[in-house]
């Protein structure tokens, strides 16, 4: 029996300016079990990227409850929030988020900086990593001698660097193009099979049928949460085994 990675309960998020009040989520309930793949789409300003942000404990709820594993996160400190992000979650964001004077390589090694990872294993276990996303030859170069698809593997190899149990991708393949989107999706792919839990956010259906599930919202409720029956599958390359 599959363990419950993520459970919601009458989720809310509210924000407060000046005397408006916006409500973004409004009574969301689900669970994700671990190694589920699942994607969540909707349109501008549905919500989904709230969401994100609260399952990646980067933000709180207004109202309901979150449990990661079994904790409540609204019971845990910043220090043990922190510890949550850099180990049991993987982030991957539309925009890359690259320290834009620093290698490739020393981008994939930062959250072993902030961990207890011992100086010797940090290098090996990156460039590990960017020669399993195909960029082996490019760990000395900067973000902005990348190309799009190039940084979106970075971000990637980054996310994986303390093999998180958790991926959030938020548009991953948003700002590359549809061949670098797919080998995008190779490696998700290819981190389920693994037995990761994968979650991506997305308005594009031909992302979305990458995953086992998808969950849709809609001015900031679940309209809809189903099992992919036309999953999309790719044959995953030799040079991912190594993930």
């Amino acid at each position: 029996m599959k363990k419950t990675s993520i459970e919601i309960s009458h989720l809310c998020k509210t924000y407060q300016t000046a005397d408006i009040e916006t409500k973004v989520l409004i009574d969301i309930s689900l669970k994700i079990e671990e190694g589920e793949y699942v994607a969540i789409m909707g349109p501008s300003g549905s919500g989904k990227s709230t969401l994100m942000h609260i399952l990646g404990a980067l933000d709180l709820p207004t109202s309901g409850k979150y449990l990661l594993d079994g904790q409540d996160v609204s019971l845990l400190s910043d220090d043990q929030l922190a510890e949550i992000r850099n180990k049991k979650i993987g982030f991957v964001f539309q925009a890359y988020n690259l320290l834009a004077r620093t290698s490739a390589l020393d981008n994939v090694m930062l959250p072993m900086n902030y961990a207890d990872v011992p100086d010797e294993e940090q290098k090996p276990r990156a460039e590990k990593l960017l020669e399993v996303v195909d960029l082996a030859n490019r760990t000395h170069h900067t973000p902005n001698k990348l190309s799009g698809g190039q940084q979106q593997r970075v971000a990637i190899a980054r996310a994986l660097v303390m093999s998180p149990t958790i991926i959030l991708a938020d548009e991953p393949t948003g700002n590359i193009a549809s061949d670098q989107a797919e080998e995008v999706m190779a490696i998700f792919q290819k981190l389920n099979d693994r037995g990761s839990t994968i979650i991506i956010i997305t308005h594009e259906p031909d992302i979305a049928v990458h995953a086992k599930r998808t969950i849709h919202l809609k001015d900031g409720v679940i309209i809809s949460d189903e099992k992919n029956k036309k999953r999309h599958l790719i044959k995953i390359k030799d040079k991912y085994e190594a993930i």
